[in-house]
Formats: C-alpha cells, structure tokens, sequence
C-alpha cells in the first residue's frame, strides 16, 4: 500500500468485509506496542460541527432561517 499526498489510504476490500466497513462507518486506530490496529467503533463521533443540527430542518423553513441555524454565534 502507498500514502498519498493527503495521508490517505485505501483499506484493501478485504479487510473493509472481514470489518464489516462501509462507507460513513466510523473507525479507530488503537496503538499497542507500536502496533496500530484498525477497529470499527460501535457509535459515531459526534466531530461533525453540523451533526447537532442534523434532521431539525423542515421545509417549512426559509433558506435564511436554515442559513443562521448552520451558522455560529458571534
């Protein structure tokens, strides 16, 4: 396997079946003597800054409504 540029890299087929990963499935990384081990976490992170304000938005809502919930306080 090669990193990109990016510090990317594919997770062979393989492995993404054995783990049961698709895309969105959050992962770790756990270190252990200085091995890393890749392991599927059972709940994910909440890191997302928009996750909180996922699902609460309705048609009903005009965009400028959508647009200052999205938006942080200043």
């Amino acid at each position: 396997m090669r990193v990109t540029t990016k510090g990317q890299v594919t997770i062979p087929r393989g492995v993404r079946e054995a783990l049961g990963i698709s895309p969105e499935t959050e992962i770790e990384f756990i270190e252990d003597s200085g091995r890393f081990y890749i392991v599927k976490t059972s709940e994910p992170k909440k890191t997302k800054k928009f996750n909180k304000l996922r699902g609460i938005a309705s048609v009903s809502m005009s965009t400028d409504e959508i647009m200052r919930l999205t938006r942080e306080p200043s």
